[in-house]
């Protein structure tokens, strides 16, 4: 049982490095600016340690991290370090109602990041905001 257990969610981070070749995709074609992946690294970095003070609150009576705290956080590109975190400090990896939101959540991100660095929709801000 605690074999299993250990080797469940192992595939997580092969979401990780999909969008590792995602980004790197995007970037061949659209470039996207310097700051996402500074974005992406900072938000990664918060998501993490947001997990482990909820971890570490969990066994007390003290206040703990909402999970909308920690699912905002995910979709606003702290996702990666959320899923290091989970598997990590065994952290949120149960409660399947959160697991759904959560990956609901990661896809969003990745949707939005695609159509935000498209030529498209540069191209539609551009019209958008052009003075005529």
């Amino acid at each position: 049982m605690v074999l299993a257990r250990s080797r469940r969610g192992r595939g997580s981070y092969l979401a990780i490095v999909g969008f590792a070749v995602v980004y790197l995709g995007v970037g061949w074609y659209w470039s996207p600016p310097l700051w996402v992946a500074g974005l992406y690294l900072a938000a990664s970095l918060v998501c993490f340690v947001l997990y482990l003070v909820d971890k570490r609150r969990a066994g007390t009576a003290r206040r703990r991290v909402s999970e909308r705290t920690l699912l905002l956080w995910g979709f606003v590109g702290g996702w990666p370090g959320a899923i290091l975190a989970q598997q990590i400090a065994r952290h949120k990896t149960q409660k399947r109602s959160f697991r759904r939101a959560f990956w609901l959540t990661v896809v969003a991100n990745v949707g939005l990041f695609i159509a935000l660095s498209s030529q498209t929709f540069d191209e539609a801000l551009g019209q958008l905001f052009s003075i005529r």
